[in-house]
């Protein structure tokens, strides 16, 4: 029964030292809360259309080569990469005109 009780002890005191930790003076970031310079912002968008551009192409031209269809594989891929940078990019500029979640409610 003791043993019990002691680790109920054991157990308070731990979440009473990680709560402790778990103070809002935290200085880890969410994603959101971090500020992003135009120019930042504009490259980050430019990567993600490059690289699924570069992705497509990579793919096709591969596929072109196993299969002997030389261009075509890769005019496929090559678009294909070019909507998924195109929808990445969305979803990124998107992601960094949100607010969060506090400032909206005024806290």
């Amino acid at each position: 029964m003791s043993e019990d009780r002691i680790r109920k002890e054991k157990l308070a005191a731990l979440e009473a030292r990680l709560a402790e930790k778990r103070t809002p003076n935290d200085t880890t970031k969410r994603h959101q809360d971090e500020h992003y310079s135009q120019a930042q912002m504009a490259w980050r968008l430019v990567i993600e259309l490059v690289a699924g551009l570069a992705i497509g192409f990579g793919i096709g031209f591969g596929l072109d080569k196993v299969f002997g269809t030389l261009p075509w594989m890769m005019i496929v891929f090559t678009m294909l990469g070019f909507a998924a940078g195109i929808r990445t990019m969305l979803r990124s500029a998107k992601e960094m005109q949100e607010t969060p979640k506090g400032d909206e409610m005024g806290d």
